[in-house]
């Protein structure tokens, strides 16, 4: 049996992956473009080896140190809200 092979071009593979970083399902994506939700996960997996810009860093940095003193801020309430009980 012969597998058919969709060429997708460089720009449009580019705008896939936005969508997949905007949130957008990647079964609907994947769907909407013709191919399979595995060629999606492969650019991905293949995209995870490379390193991050400063911008990205920074941003990363930030969003984890917010989510560290989120935690922080729940996990204090409930041990007050438990203490009261």
């Amino acid at each position: 049996m012969s597998k058919l092979t969709k060429v997708i071009s460089a720009d449009l593979k580019r705008q896939i992956l936005e969508k997949v970083k905007e949130g957008i399902p990647i079964s609907q994506i994947a769907q909407e473009h013709g191919i399979s939700n595995r060629t999606i996960y492969g650019w991905l997996s293949k995209g995870a080896t490379a390193q991050p810009t400063w911008l990205e860093y920074n941003r990363l940095k930030r969003e984890n140190q917010a989510l560290k003193e989120l935690v922080g801020a729940l996990t204090y309430e409930k041990s007050i809200t438990q203490k009261k009980n």
